[in-house]
């Protein structure tokens, strides 16, 4: 068994977790790990065992959005969705699933929609897009799955309607295995078009 945490650090740990939080929303950090080593600096800590977990920070997110600013959050939450809506629709032959903070409800100022597509070839999702008007830009992204096995995948970023899209194209297999979120480590929570849809009706 591990050693049982001190009073004083649970205490330490939940300060981090709501500071990285507070950055993630007033500064539209969106990178977990980056929120904490800055909160950690702001509050003079430099020992790594009182890090919280990112699982934590997301709540403390979630929490903060809820009481501090829930009517600028909502509306740009919802549109978010309803842009991610709509790009789906385009790409509805690649089986888009949108992830990350625009799924989960924990949208900061520099949120980005993320899609994840399947297709064996990344070039006819290139394609599609460029069929609706898009250039789109390369990226790729790395993913941890299962066993400690890492990914790097190729995808495309463009702007639309003045927010950030990506769609990182997995092969048609990859469809049944969900990446590990950066999150909690757990496979990727994804969601269909009309999941997105029926996100959109329940805000309504």
């Amino acid at each position: 068994m591990g050693a049982r945490k001190s009073p004083a650090s649970l205490e330490l740990r939940e300060q981090l977790a709501q500071e990285a939080a507070r950055l993630m929303a007033e500064n539209g950090i969106d990178d977990y790990g980056l929120a904490k080593r800055k909160a950690a600096e702001r509050l003079g800590i430099s020992h790594a065992g009182v890090l919280p977990s990112n699982s934590r920070i997301q709540e403390c997110l979630a929490e903060r959005q809820r009481i501090f600013a829930p009517a600028s959050h909502d509306r740009r939450l919802g549109s978010l969705r309803r842009l991610a809506a709509d790009v789906m629709e385009q790409l509805e032959a690649f089986r888009p699933r949108l992830v990350g903070a625009v799924l989960a409800g924990t949208v900061t100022l520099n949120s980005a929609v993320e899609l994840h597509a399947f297709a064996d070839s990344p070039e006819l999702v290139a394609a599609e897009l460029a069929t609706r008007g898009v250039s789109p830009r390369d990226v790729h992204r790395r993913y941890r799955f299962g066993g400690q096995r890492v990914e790097q995948l190729p995808g495309f970023s463009f702007v639309r309607d003045g927010e950030l899209v990506e769609v990182i194209v997995f092969p048609e297999r990859g469809a049944h295995h969900a990446p590990l979120s950066p999150v909690d480590r757990r496979p990727m929570r994804r969601a269909g078009r009309d999941a997105v849809i029926a996100l959109l009706a329940a805000d309504v």
